[in-house]
């Protein structure tokens, strides 16, 4: 069995299509951005602070997408994180205002285990059950809406002082701009949007230099090549389903820190937004092909897509998602235009 050496990936890299999806997601919102930056500038989108303003906003979805995407890298999917995200910020407002000795940790650890029992569940049955991912996360996807409205149907705001000094806190930065006073006023990101860029920095590593990150690929590009190469594909699925639930715990934690509130109506459309962020991200739905920093500049796009949708004054609901799925369909065009060359 000389053939296989310690690690039977060790030479193996993830498809070279990443590189090109990746390049021409990274183009389309550079000019996205400076074509707002260009037109609005009147409204402020050439000071820092927007931009920040855009990581504020869309941190909690940068972590769930990049769950996501491990998951769909695989050939999988999951549609449960929307409805997790609800359950964490319905959880943990209860447990903050209701319970006695409830801090900013006990909650993190609450929102943990949650995304760990959704993992630890979903994931063992659809990687050794074989039940179909769709059809497993959607009933966690009703179970987790369901379970929100049974401990809480009202919208509640936490009144923890413990949790709300850590969720007020500003991280200020060196970079800013001047008021209308002359007066420089820096500008400054959550702590929410920490955690989604460490988040994303330690993925990147995962999935370009461990054996672990390469096994993702290896499942999703070919199951029984994966298996032929002697890799445990039941065992990849499932961390992959764990991570990804872990993620819509930590991200479900990073919401509530940023709107303060719980309630069942909560991060509707999450799973929606963040498969179509991976998406745009070059992640392919086929499997086998992803760049975490895809996503995470995907996630950006949709961002800056509902900007400078308000921006223009567009202010009906339907014009953001007319414009993402005008998008969507581009970059699934482009995805299926690459795989069609690959096989050639």
């Amino acid at each position: 069995m000389a053939f296989f050496h310690k690690d039977p990936l060790k030479h193996r890299e993830p498809m070279t299509d990443t590189a090109s999806l990746l390049l021409i997601t990274v183009i389309i919102f550079v000019l996205m951005y400076v074509i707002a930056v260009i037109c609005f500038v009147d409204k402020g989108y050439a000071k820092p602070q927007m931009f920040f303003n855009l990581l504020n906003e869309n941190a909690a979805l940068i972590i769930i997408s990049c769950g996501l995407s491990i998951v769909m890298i695989t050939g999988g999917i999951d549609i449960s994180v929307g409805g997790m995200t609800a359950l964490i910020s319905v959880a943990c407002v209860v447990h903050l205002n209701d319970m006695r000795g409830s801090n900013f940790g006990t909650s993190l650890l609450l929102a943990l285990g949650i995304g760990l029992a959704f993992g630890a569940i979903q994931g063992f049955l659809v990687a050794y059950l074989n039940i179909q991912p769709f059809i497993v996360t959607l009933a966690g996807m009703f179970f987790a809406r369901g379970q929100a409205a049974i401990i809480d149907t009202q919208t509640r705001t936490v009144d923890n002082a413990t949790f709300l000094r850590f969720a007020e806190t500003r991280i200020r930065l060196p970079v800013g701009s001047l008021n209308n006073n002359g007066v420089f006023v820096a500008a400054y990101t959550e702590i929410g949007v920490v955690i989604a860029l460490a988040i994303v920095a330690a993925l990147f590593a995962v999935l370009r230099w461990t054996k672990f990150g390469r096994s993702l690929y290896a499942v999703g590009g070919n199951k029984q090549s994966a298996l032929m190469l002697g890799l445990n594909v039941r065992r990849t699925k499932f961390l992959a389903h764990l991570l990804c639930s872990v993620l819509a715990g930590i991200g479900g934690f990073v919401f509530l820190m940023h709107v303060r509130s719980g309630a069942v109506t909560h991060a509707g459309g999450y799973e929606m937004d963040a498969i179509a962020s991976s998406i745009i991200g070059g992640t392919l739905l086929s499997g086998g092909v992803g760049n975490i920093f895809g996503t995470f500049v995907g996630v950006l796009t949709k961002g800056t897509i509902g900007n400078i949708v308000r921006a223009m004054g567009l202010v009906g609901a339907w014009w953001p998602g007319i414009t993402l799925a005008a998008l969507l369909c581009f970059f699934i065009i482009l995805q299926s235009v690459i795989t069609s060359r690959k096989k050639k």
